[in-house]
């Protein structure tokens, strides 16, 4: 049986690999791809608002670093599976799927419309899954890769009055556990990145549920043992550790990197 040999820190983690990532014009998605280019991988940056992906790839030049742009809507099958194709006719190989598009909405099963709950379904669990579909036959052929899919840590606990988003965030784990034990012996690795708070507008449901931005502060110091949000770039930590061979023995895992909250 063939080993990984532990990467050398003083290169490039992902030299050489390709890397395509949604929902990366902001957040979270954003910080994980321009840690990959940093770190030596060709990036395809995608997004719902092309422009965001644009200014990515141009904060990436600025720092001397080539990456690739393009507008996608992730609930748009044929677009992925295009997206997937174009960035493999164009690099020859994808190492690293990360699907991090995602959605909240706030409220119980009262409050919660079942378009939400519907939207929550298409773009927590449906998306990934037809990304990870799109990519899994190509990262078999090339004998491997990294898939990563974004979570939450509300897949490892239950937020009160979240129904949709915490309902999902479980579903996404299972369905990402389940692909790691499918394709474990063709080398594909799935896990899922679990984070916590992270101040970006994704918070907009969780603020509001409190009553406003005051509100949100006072739980994220009260309720999260080291009393304060996490960084993008400490998530980005995460993704490059996930996506490089620094994880090569793990998959299946739901990696949370959340301050303590879920403890």
């Amino acid at each position: 049986m063939s080993t990984v040999a532990a990467p050398e820190l003083s290169t490039p983690l992902l030299e050489g690999k390709v890397a395509l990532v949604t929902g990366a014009g902001s957040g979270i998605g954003r910080a994980g791809a321009m840690t990959m280019a940093r770190h030596g991988a060709q990036v395809v940056v995608t997004d719902l608002d092309g422009g965001r992906a644009d200014q990515v790839v141009d904060d990436l030049a600025a720092e001397g670093l080539h990456a690739a742009a393009m507008g996608l809507d992730v609930t748009d099958d044929d677009a992925v599976a295009a997206c997937v194709a174009d960035t493999v006719a164009r690099f020859g190989r994808l190492d690293v799927l990360h699907s991090h598009a995602g959605y909240q909405v706030e409220g119980n099963l009262e409050q919660v419309p079942v378009d939400g709950m519907d939207q929550s379904w298409r773009l927590n669990v449906r998306s990934h899954f037809i990304a990870a579909r799109a990519t899994v036959g190509q990262m078999r052929a090339q004998g491997g890769g990294s898939i990563i899919i974004t979570a939450s840590n509300s897949g490892v606990q239950f937020d009160r009055e979240m129904i949709a988003y915490a309902t999902t965030k479980h579903a996404v784990i299972a369905m990402t556990r389940q692909m790691a034990a499918d394709y474990a012996g063709d080398n594909i690795r799935f896990n899922t990145l679990c984070p916590g708070f992270v101040d970006t507008p994704f918070n907009a449901g969780f603020e509001s549920q409190m009553g406003g931005r005051a509100g949100l502060e006072r739980y994220i110091a009260g309720s999260i043992p080291m009393g304060r949000w996490g960084t993008t770039d400490e998530i980005a930590g995460s993704i490059l550790f996930l996506a490089s061979d620094m994880s090569s023995f793990m998959t299946g895992h739901a990696l949370v990197v959340d301050g303590g909250e879920s403890i």
